[in-house]
């Protein structure tokens, strides 16, 4: 299996609208979606084009939010992931495992902040970066 483009960098915050003003003063980025919550993911996203592909900014939704557990070894944010789409999410995750490599949570694909299924390799499997594998959108 070999992955496709790359899709996004995800950026955990504290705060994603100062996060988002910060790219656009800083760096030009005014090309920002709506700011919207996903209940079910435990997040609150909105994601910023680069040109040539985004970076998803993530803002926990509460305690139990998987983001959490980053912002607290990391209180100000930081890069939390790295998204490569692939054409067909199961041959991925099964090549994934098949080489021995850990899919988080209970293996199977659920639907991401994009709309399209997603899962996502440990990051003690990857050098300590954590990947998340995206189904092509169509």
């Amino acid at each position: 299996m070999k992955v496709g483009r790359l899709n996004h960098i995800g950026i955990a915050t504290p705060d994603i609208a100062a996060t988002r003003d910060s790219y656009a003063a800083l760096y030009g980025l005014e090309n920002a979606t709506e700011i919207k919550d996903f209940p079910k993911l435990g997040v609150r996203v909105c994601f910023v084009s680069t040109g040539n592909t985004e970076l998803e900014l993530l803002e926990p939704l509460g305690p139990e939010s998987p983001v959490n557990k980053f912002l607290e070894k990391n209180p100000k944010g930081g890069q939390h992931h790295v998204c490569f789409e692939v054409p067909d999410i199961i041959a991925a995750r099964d090549a994934m495992q098949a080489k021995g490599a850990t899919i988080l949570g209970t293996g199977e694909p659920y639907i991401g902040a994009h709309g399209v299924p997603v899962v996502f390799v440990h990051p003690k499997d990857t050098h300590g970066v954590l990947i998340e594998l995206m189904q092509e959108p169509k």
